[in-house]
């Protein structure tokens, strides 16, 4: 059996469950043992693998690590160093999940390039010991933001780089589709449902699916709707659901 543990400090553990979630739906194939220990300084998520599934098992790690880092862990880091004017709530939040988002292929290669398999990995440490170059690189992005504050202090203009940020990310999903009820807004994609959502959860959503078409079926326009209207521009078809019940219903999007 090949063993490997990641270990986070015990203020993570929002953080530690998801990558424990994760790791034991993903890695279940694999014939693995996932198992998580609370106590003490640090929360230890611990997997142990047949030898010879090691290394489809350190795939599954890295895209794990990488993901933590890059959300969770860049998040804070804008948080802290990020100086945006004021913006009503759910800009700011696209605002920062774009630049997140915002090529993501680079950090991903400089986090695989510094990770190693072969001993257990205090996330931690290797964020702030192994992974300078990243946090370089993130700092330079947030100084052009910062330096550019007064500018962005127009709305026109700040959403105006936000749309930059949007159009230059990846494209992740081909298309997906977008229903609200009376709980909220649904991302429907592949018969699967999401549980539902605040418009400032869809917005940040939609810009991690980075969907090159997405149909949405709303009761009514509103504030959310007008800015996924204007960062995904023609990607987005807006549907009202009164007017298109027949195929809302073919979809069986409200009955679920």
């Amino acid at each position: 059996m090949w063993e490997f543990s990641i270990n986070l400090n015990n203020d993570k553990s929002e953080l530690a469950a998801s990558i424990f979630n994760i790791l034991r739906k993903e890695l279940a194939p694999l014939k693995a043992i996932v198992a998580r220990g609370d106590g003490g300084q640090y929360i230890n998520v611990v997997i142990a693998v047949p030898s010879e599934n090691r290394q489809d098992a350190e795939v599954v790690l890295l895209r794990v690590i990488t993901l933590a880092i890059c959300n969770s862990f860049k998040e804070e880091f804008l948080n802290k160093h990020l100086y945006l004017p004021n913006q009503d709530e759910i800009g700011v939040t696209a605002f920062k999940k774009a630049l997140i988002n915002f090529d993501k292929e680079t950090d991903y290669f400089l986090i695989s390039k510094a990770l190693n398999f072969d001993e257990f990995l205090y996330l931690e440490s290797f964020y702030q010991f192994k992974l300078a170059r990243l946090r370089e690189k993130w700092g330079e992005l947030i100084r052009l933001a910062n330096e550019n504050r007064d500018y962005l202090v127009s709305t026109d203009a700040f959403f105006d780089l936000l749309k930059f940020l949007i159009d230059n990310l990846d494209i992740c999903k081909d298309e997906i589709d977008v229903v609200e009820d009376e709980d909220g807004y649904h991302i429907c994609e592949k018969g699967e449902r999401s549980l539902a959502l605040s418009s400032s959860a869809l917005v940040s959503s939609l810009i991690d699916l980075s969907p090159q078409k997405i149909n949405m079926y709303c009761k009514n326009e509103n504030h959310a709707t007008q800015l996924l209207k204007t960062i995904f521009d023609r990607r987005l078809n807006i549907l009202s659901a009164k007017e298109n019940q027949n195929n809302v219903h073919n979809l069986n999007f409200f009955s679920k």
